[in-house]
């Protein structure tokens, strides 16, 4: 009998194998291979879920297995972070692999994606239930250099350019993160997660491997300068992997860099050193040039991908800030974002399949096209853009409050502008998608089909429907995690 605490490693075994199984089983019948992943995918799904009565009552869920030689040891460490990411990770995965039936219903290679959107999804996976820092890299060394295959599936000269950027920049990346994991053994003597801090002396490795640690976990963030693949991967990806690389692969980024801050250095290390002002330029830098950047694409998904670099900017700003109230708001927006940007490219992907059009000059008239499509794109704006009770909002009033906190008002003036942008390129969309359109221009276009439809209807009434409830569970277990971090447990 399996323990919870030995649910990781069921999981991610699982996974891996059903990787292999689903290459042949989707070349034999393409639609057993679907149902197949689905069901492995809501299995892994439920399996997470099972560790949330322990995650609940506060445990630390915490297992080794010595199938390595000692330092590459398994170790797999579940506290309320890594169930949270693990939570978000298998949901989202559940909804796009839903929405890939019937967006590759005409593609190719069928057997070749779904192997390794379940082996990526493994990669994810482990790289947040990982105990320590060297299964952290094997597994984010997975999920990286198995993702270039899914922004590759086209195959086209566009996907295969975007891919190869992708690909040199992912494999800079796990350089980055090996170099750090080596001085941080080499000055600790240790690399287990859960620390609270591993490291003491001041030095210049310390600060070489905290910058190699910026470097790998921020390009896969996406952070400027580091953001230079993002932009042409996620339009040359197909939609649900764009959907994916945006909700959940930057997040992984991000989740190592909070690991960083809260484990390997701890936090009175970084205040008293003043590196999170390196971040806080940074989150800074990310969030206007993002946003100014979005203004100027036309291409609807190349829009989107712009914009996905300024909300990881608010992230790495609520970390940034070194109080409990901005973390929270950054821990939250893991979640705002993934059911944001998810709902905006699956949304993106269905315009696209059923109209052929990319272009934001194209879509005067969409929203009476597919009107259901539509109106969950413009939920998701309007939770981008932070109206209330829309989860964006409510991620800007965390790190807004955190700001003031340490006495920074300068970023709450930089979150109003950064609202106002995300104004200016998406209610565009929205006014000419139902309002800018006269009645002899209203094409009959039925929506998507039900299985692409169900994953965005789903992802749009998550845009707000936590705050219309009783308790708003995401933002209890944000809140949670932020407490959790700042008290060392």
């Amino acid at each position: 009998m399996f323990a919870v605490s030995d649910v990781p490693l069921l999981a991610l075994s699982l996974t891996f194998i059903a990787a292999v199984a689903a290459f042949y089983l989707t070349r034999l019948n393409r639609r057993v291979g679907e149902y197949f992943s689905l069901s492995i995918v809501t299995l892994v799904l439920l399996l997470v879920f099972s560790m949330y009565p322990a995650i609940l009552r506060g445990e630390i869920l915490s297992s080794n297995y010595q199938l390595f030689s000692i330092p590459l040891s398994i170790n797999f460490r579940v506290g309320a972070l890594s169930f949270y990411m693990a939570a978000i990770i298998s949901a989202l995965w559940l909804l796009a692999t839903v929405y890939s039936w019937g967006y590759l219903a005409h593609s190719h290679a069928h057997d070749r994606y779904y192997a390794f959107l379940l082996l990526v999804f493994a990669g994810n996976l482990g790289t947040v239930l990982a105990g320590d820092l060297i299964g952290l890299l094997l597994f984010f060394e997975i999920m990286a250099v198995g993702s270039y295959i899914l922004i590759v599936h086209e195959e086209d000269e566009t996907a295969m350019f975007a891919g190869a950027k992708y690909l040199y920049m992912a494999v800079g990346a796990g350089l980055g993160i090996f170099f750090s994991v080596i001085v941080v053994y080499f000055l600790a003597g240790d690399l287990s997660l859960g620390q609270s801090g591993m490291i003491s002396g001041v030095s210049g490795l310390s600060l070489a491997s905290f910058l190699g640690f910026l470097l790998g976990f921020g390009i896969k963030a996406g952070v400027f300068p580091l953001h230079v693949w993002l932009p042409d991967a996620h339009p040359a990806a197909p939609a649900p992997v764009s959907a994916l690389l945006s909700g959940v692969m930057l997040k992984i980024g991000v989740y190592g860099l909070i690991r960083i801050f809260y484990d390997v250095y701890g936090l009175n290390y970084i205040r008293a050193l003043g590196w999170n002002k390196i971040t806080l330029v940074i989150a800074t830098i990310t969030i206007l040039l993002g946003s100014a950047l979005a203004l100027r694409q036309d291409d609807l998904k190349r829009r989107l991908a712009y914009s996905s670099i300024a909300q990881i900017g608010y992230i790495v700003l609520g970390l940034s800030l070194l109080t409990e109230q901005a973390l929270a708001g950054a821990v939250f927006h893991i979640f705002t974002h993934a059911v944001m940007k998810g709902c905006l490219f699956l949304c993106a992907g269905a315009i696209i399949v059923q109209t052929g059009k990319r272009k934001i000059s194209q879509m005067k008239g969409i929203g009476y096209q597919m009107p259901l499509t539509m109106i969950c794109f413009t939920f998701a704006s309007l939770s981008m853009v932070g109206i209330p009770p829309f989860n964006g909002f409510i991620t800007k009033w965390y790190i807004g409050m955190g700001a003031l906190a340490c006495g920074e008002p300068f970023y709450v003036i930089l979150l109003i502008i950064s609202s106002l942008l995300n104004a200016a390129y998406y209610f565009p969309i929205i006014i000419a998608a139902f309002f800018a359109v006269s009645s002899s221009e209203k094409e009959a276009v039925k929506d998507a089909p039900v299985n692409m439809l169900i994953p965005v209807i789903v992802l749009g009434i998550f845009t707000f429907v936590f705050a219309l409830l009783p308790e708003h569970l995401p933002l209890q277990l944000a809140r949670a995690v932020s407490h959790g971090l700042f008290n060392g447990f």
